[in-house]
């Protein structure tokens, strides 16, 4: 699907506008042939990239003729590290489980079965039973 984004002295404005809604909202206008104060938009996927204390920030910006997502990755502040942390510790699955700060999850004492099958985790004998 298309997307159209405003122009403001020379650089994008505001956030892109799916061409339905921009039609809807600017039915005189026509898509193909758009005035200056508006160009077509392409939107670029985030990387999936970003590491457990990292932050992906997206910005529109000329990118060779075009106004794409330019996509920027950035250590969490100090702030957001920690709320990060204080919510993942909120989630504790059993009470045998050891929270991994440097991943930012619970782990388990006994490393999950890679055979295929599926397991739920019984705290009470302390390891995995098979589910049928």
């Amino acid at each position: 699907m298309k997307m159209v984004i405003q122009i403001k002295d020379g650089l994008p404005f505001e956030h892109p506008i799916l061409e339905d809604n921009f039609l809807a909202a600017f039915p005189h206008l026509d898509i193909n042939s758009l005035p200056p104060e508006f160009v077509v938009f392409e939107r670029v996927p985030c990387p999936n990239t970003a590491g457990v204390y990292e932050v992906h920030e997206v910005f529109y910006q000329w990118v060779d003729g075009v106004v794409k997502d330019v996509w920027t990755t950035r250590p969490m502040t100090a702030e957001e590290k920690q709320l990060k942390i204080a919510q993942a510790l909120e989630t504790r699955p059993f009470l045998s489980w050891v929270f991994d700060e440097s991943a930012c999850r619970w782990d388990c004492p006994v490393p999950y079965p890679i055979d295929g099958k599926r397991y739920r985790w019984d705290e009470s004998e302390m390891s995995w039973v098979l589910m049928e």
